[in-house]
């Protein structure tokens, strides 16, 4: 039974990392902040399905349009474990959190910023793609639909969130999960480093 769950536990945790659920409600909050109801269900909706859609598309396209590009594994792996990295260092200093600008109004904002890249965005991704080469396209995808229900959850509930953690809670939860995923670039650049060597 632990043989058959561990590719699904062991490609959810980086992807909960990497999607950050708890974060970025207030990121969230400060974008809806005006509004209510069924417009705000509606921008919950379309930020979910887009991130869902971005997340599912480069999940099964992401190894043909390496191949294309002559990208390997290892190389995607390497690097994309040292961007991963770059962005939790960058995210863990001061004032260099996910800063989202609705310049454009509240009409698309389910799809941009919310769906991308504040939910799926690179280090998504990123992360997509090395659990679909390390576990398969099977746990993947459960595990991307688990963290989905889990940010829609967080949405929809982001003003009890809010209330009950608070903004400093939010950020210290963050911070948490930008050195795990800190950690996980380090760990997907040492696995890539280490398939590159054994060619």
């Amino acid at each position: 039974m632990q043989n058959i769950l561990e590719p699904f536990i062991l490609s959810f945790i980086p992807l909960f990392v990497a999607f950050d659920a708890i974060g970025n409600v207030p990121i969230f909050v400060s974008l809806v902040e005006n509004i209510k109801g069924e417009r705000r269900h509606k921008i919950i909706k379309d930020a979910v399905t887009t991130a869902v859609s971005m997340a599912v598309i480069f999940m099964i396209a992401g190894k043909y349009i390496l191949r294309v590009l002559g990208i390997t594994i290892s190389d995607f792996q390497i690097a994309g474990g040292a961007f991963l990295f770059i962005i939790a260092v960058r995210l863990l200093f001061p004032g260099a959190e996910k800063k989202i600008s609705a310049a454009g109004g509240d009409r698309d904002i389910g799809v941009f910023p919310l769906g991308t890249p504040l939910i799926t965005g690179p280090a998504v991704l990123t992360t997509t793609l090395m659990m679909v080469d390390r576990y398969s396209i099977g746990p993947t995808l459960i595990s991307i639909g688990v963290n989905m229900l889990i940010v829609w959850f967080s949405l929809v509930k982001a003003d009890t969130i809010m209330k009950v953690v608070g903004p400093s809670g939010t950020r210290a939860f963050s911070k948490v999960m930008y050195i795990l995923l800190g950690a996980i670039g380090v760990m997907m650049m040492r696995h890539g480093i280490e398939a590159m060597l054994l060619h």
